[in-house]
Parts: structure tokens; C-alpha cells; sequence
């Protein structure tokens, strides 16, 4: 009888890590993160979706370099859901909660030209290191430094994504 109320007790006790951070750091911090990963997800899927449309005379390496951008954005995910949920907070559950939280544009388009993919990731990617950065300056205010030391990270990936994705889309 006890360990089924032991094991009761434990499907209906919250989920509460415990941090040094305060009440109020997790709670902001979490929902900064939660953010960013809805915003992460949503330039995954973008990623691949171009990455699976892509057409023209540079095919192949504009599908490479797509296959390798969504994969280390793809790479990011669970270390921030996992910071998240590291720091006493809540993370993303579902595909819907994603889509009310994104701030990067879903493309839906039927036919997108390759240049115009390049240049709107590039765009979708300077926007996620500026999130990334407002994110960083919010925990930099909460003194959370292993989470900014992660964001300096990810900040350097997305602007080396910036950086391909423009030299790519170069016509010289």
C-alpha cells in the first residue's frame, strides 16, 4: 500500500528543481527560453523546408548547406529546453504552444526562388542572434551565467549562419 502512494504522491508532485536562482529568475528566464526554443524550432522546420525545395543550378550545394544549418539548429533544442528546465522552469509541450510563441515567420509558399530562401534565413537568423542576445542581457541581469555562457554560443553559430547564407546569396 505504501509504495502505491509513494508512487501516487510522485505522478502528482510539480515539477520543482531546485536552483539558486530566484523565483523570479527562473520564471522569466524560463519563459526567455521557452521563447527562443519555440523561435529555434520554427527556423528549423524553414531550414528544412528550404533545404527540401530547393531548385537551380547550385542545388546541391545550397542543399548541403541547408541539411548542415538545420542540423546545428536542430542541436540547440534540447539544450535549451533542458537550461530551462535546469533552472527550476517549464519548457515548450506541445507543436500549438509552439506556434503561439514563434517570432520567426513561418513560409508556406508553394514556390520560394533560392536566392529569396537564402537572404529570408539570413534575415530569420539575425533575428534569432538578436533574440538570443536580449535573452543573454536578461540573464545577465539575474547574474545566470551558465546560461549566457551558452547563448555566446549560439549567438556565434547564428552568425556564422548569417555569414554563409550571405556569401552564398552573393552575385559578384
Amino acid at each position: 500500500m505504501k509504495d502505491a502512494q509513494t508512487a501516487a504522491a510522485h505522478r502528482a508532485a510539480p515539477l520543482k528543481t531546485p536552483t539558486s536562482l530566484g523565483e523570479d529568475a527562473t520564471r522569466d528566464i524560463a519563459a526567455a527560453l521557452t521563447t527562443l526554443l519555440a523561435d529555434v524550432f520554427a527556423l528549423y522546420l524553414k531550414t528544412k523546408n528550404f533545404h527540401w525545395h530547393m531548385s537551380g543550378p547550385y542545388f546541391r550545394d545550397y542543399h548541403l548547406l541547408l541539411d548542415d544549418q538545420s542540423n546545428q539548429i536542430y542541436a540547440t533544442t534540447d539544450p535549451i529546453a533542458e537550461r530551462a528546465r535546469k533552472i527550476g522552469g517549464k519548457t515548450l509541450r506541445s507543436a500549438g504552444q509552439i506556434t503561439k510563441l514563434q517570432r520567426i515567420a513561418d513560409n508556406d509558399a508553394e514556390f520560394v526562388t533560392p536566392s529569396d530562401m537564402l537572404a529570408e534565413l539570413r534575415e530569420d537568423n539575425l533575428a534569432l542572434a538578436g533574440y538570443m542576445r536580449e535573452t543573454h542581457a536578461l540573464c545577465d541581469e539575474y547574474g545566470d551565467v551558465a546560461t549566457a555562457s551558452l547563448l555566446e554560443n549560439w549567438i556565434d553559430e547564428a552568425e556564422q549562419r548569417v555569414w554563409f547564407l550571405f556569401e552564398s546569396g552573393r552575385h559578384s
